[in-house]
């Protein structure tokens, strides 16, 4: 790495990391990638119920054909982040996933497009996003190295939900301007992979901290399974992970089906809730890209708890105005948790197996969203919408007082001594 690199790495500062000027360029050109992705998560829900005569469980199916092939390429997408050039591996993904973007626009805007397309290409986009999640977690602490990553973590998070405030909003607007066509949001999204493409291929290669690149060998996804399930600190992080990814980040399904079933609203009201939702997210991640060190357990479980009661309260709102207003801290809370849990994971684990470890966390925060998906479209079809959000948030705060009587119990049964090990599920970390 070069001396100028380290000299740009000042620890001060909300937006210190995009001082490093690689992450500068990822951040900026992942900001117009991640519009596109939104456009045509709104698209693609907006046109599953068109095409489904507004089907609540059509809608969890495609949640879950998308989410789905966590369950069974994350942990191998974590052994690849651990054996080859993380960058390129960026490059392929990002590739096929705007080639798919491609494929769902070209079907829509010729006219033949049918449910069972958007099913297809759904799990699709979700296989190689199995692979590509792990791998670009991972390359950020490659990018701003360990000192950074605490708030590179945080700003990419800001970033996300930056575009999440524009990105629903304006494919709203497209597909309302379309007269309810959602082609062209699929195809702005397919255009949207070019500009990280570009990014990646102009980083400078000697301003990377690159870990050492593991050995091809067998049993490295029971090394991974292993090293994770030996950690009590970092079993409790995946099991909050998943029961969040289940019950409590399914609200591509539930805020849809509140605009167009509960409210009797169009695509642009839909939009606009998700981008209501995202300006609690994007203050969420905000405030902790100010964090320095990794999170203490007792936050990610407070966390989860308070984004339960927010969910739970966002059910209980009588109107669209409220409801929408409701969304503001529950989007918070939700971002809060996830950004912390993500750095309490990266930072715990050791390098030459932060891969796989990513790679499990991801497996429990996106692949509890096939389960959760279907069960909670079910809900809000036979009972009505707002439970889906009463339920959800029941159950995550009846969860989290559960990990923080687990958490209680494993404290006053840790030996007292000097000094405390990092990763004790007791310590504060």
């Amino acid at each position: 790495m070069s001396e100028g690199a380290v000299e740009s790495r000042s620890p001060q500062g909300m937006f210190r990391s995009l001082r490093v000027r690689n992450y500068r360029l990822y951040a900026s050109a992942n900001l117009v990638s991640l519009i596109g992705t939104w456009m045509q998560r709104i698209g693609q829900d907006w046109l599953v119920l068109q095409l489904s005569d507004g089907s609540g469980v059509a809608l969890g199916v495609v949640t879950a054909l998308q989410f789905a092939p966590n369950l069974l390429l994350s942990m191998y997408g974590g052994v690849l982040a651990d054996r080859y050039p993380k960058r390129r591996l960026l490059v392929i993904t990002q590739a096929l996933m705007g080639l798919l973007a491609l494929a769902l626009g070209i079907l829509v805007t010729t006219g033949g497009v049918a449910l069972w397309h958007v099913f297809v290409l759904a799990a699709g986009l979700g296989a190689v996003s199995a692979i590509d999640v792990p791998v670009r977690q991972v390359f950020v602490s490659e990018m701003v190295g360990p000192d950074l990553l605490t708030n590179a973590v945080g700003l990419n998070s800001t970033i996300f939900n930056g575009a999440r405030l524009v990105g629903p909003a304006v494919a709203g607007l497209l597909i309302g301007a379309s007269s309810g066509d959602t082609g062209p949001a699929f195809l702005v999204n397919a255009g949207s992979f070019a500009f990280t493409i570009a990014a990646l291929f102009g980083m400078r290669s000697d301003e990377l901290s690159s870990t050492p690149p593991v050995a091809r060998a067998r049993g490295q996804l029971r090394a991974g399974l292993a090293y994770t399930w030996s950690r009590p600190d970092l079993v409790l992080a995946l099991t909050l992970a998943f029961l969040v990814g289940t019950f409590g980040l399914n609200t591509q399904v539930t805020i849809a089906l509140m605009a167009r079933e509960e409210f009797g609203l169009g695509a642009e009201a839909f939009g606009l809730l998700t981008t209501f939702f995202a300006v609690g997210s994007l203050t969420g991640a905000l405030l902790s890209a100010r964090r320095n060190a990794r999170p203490r357990e007792r936050f990610l479980v407070i966390a989860v708890v308070v984004l339960g009661v927010m969910c739970a309260v966002a059910g209980l709102m009588p109107g669209y105005v409220a409801f929408a207003a409701a969304l503001v801290p529950m989007g918070a809370a939700a971002m809060m948790f996830t950004v912390a849990n993500n750095t309490f994971v990266q930072l715990g684990a050791d390098p030459q197996l932060r891969g796989r470890v990513m790679a499990l966390y991801f497996m429990c925060l996106t692949g509890g969203m096939p389960i959760g998906a279907p069960v909670i479209g079910w809900v809000a079809e036979h009972l009505g919408a707002p439970w889906a959000f009463v339920l959800s948030g029941s159950l995550l705060v009846v969860a989290g007082l559960g990990a923080a009587a687990w958490l209680a119990r494993s404290r006053r049964r840790a030996p007292r001594v000097g000094t405390a090990d990092a990763r004790s599920p007791i310590t504060a970390a």
